[in-house]
């Protein structure tokens, strides 16, 4: 029994990210992302939070599918800034903001 409960701790499957979670973490970002200047604090604090949910390579290729939908919702969406929002931020992300981006690499 205590062996089951181990086996059943240790290979817990992890939970996807959604692209609901992605899209509410990114909202603070459209006033920056559309419209340029800083990113606001709750922008960066949804950016830190993507890059946490996104540790393996299936939750990365997950989260840069879902940004890439996001990101094609706002026609004014502003590449430059989307490009630069994970330094603005002071994040270190392998997950690209961009409308154009090939997520299967």
């Amino acid at each position: 029994m205590v062996v089951l409960t181990m086996i059943n701790i240790m290979v817990k499957p992890g939970l996807a990210i959604s692209c609901g979670q992605v899209d509410v973490a990114l909202a603070p970002c459209v006033p920056y992302l559309t419209g340029g200047g800083n990113p606001a604090p709750k922008c960066c604090d949804g950016v830190k939070d993507i890059k946490g949910m996104a540790s393996s390579i299936t939750d990365k290729r997950a989260a840069c599918n879902c940004v890439k939908a996001a990101a094609n919702r706002y026609p004014s969406l502003k590449d430059d800034a989307a490009e630069a929002l994970p330094t603005k931020c002071g994040v270190e992300m392998d997950i690209p903001v961009s409308r154009t981006t090939n997520c299967d690499v």
